[in-house]
């Protein structure tokens, strides 16, 4: 199983801002060079992550995003729900009309816990987490 490269992108980009928190809005320009990820394909991420809520934006000259609640409220399962939807490692674990067998599959509560399990981890981890490992260099 691999997460997306949107799932993993946002998470980075969501990391940087938790960084930055407090220092006002941040240019996409500027993550998309610190994260080195295009800064066309953040653009992308960030309309599902401000649609959750999870950002805010501020148009113009001097605009940019910034967290829209502290990074201590925010756990990583929202970043995944907002730019990935389920992290069930199949479709049918959401939508079991989509297979024929789904009611008799054996293999489909392997597949359950899986996306269980993956859904606690990333609940558990918050954005500050994260932000408290990080090490300025110079």
């Amino acid at each position: 199983m691999k997460l997306s490269s949107k799932g993993r992108y946002a998470t980075r980009a969501m990391l940087d801002l938790a960084i930055h928190f407090g220092q006002g809005v941040i240019k996409l320009k500027d993550i998309s060079k610190r994260q080195q990820i295009s800064a066309l394909y953040l653009e992308q991420i960030f309309i599902p992550l401000r649609r959750a809520g999870l950002v805010r934006s501020l148009r113009g000259l001097r605009g940019g995003f910034t967290l829209a609640k502290p990074p201590q409220e925010i756990p990583l399962s929202e970043i995944f729900r907002a730019v990935e939807g389920s992290v069930a490692p199949v479709r049918c674990v959401d939508k079991p009309g989509l297979c024929q067998q789904s009611e008799d599959c054996i293999t489909r509560n392997i597949w359950a816990e899986i996306g269980r399990v993956t859904d606690r981890v990333l609940e558990s981890i918050t954005l500050q987490d994260l932000a408290s490992q990080h090490v300025v260099t110079s």
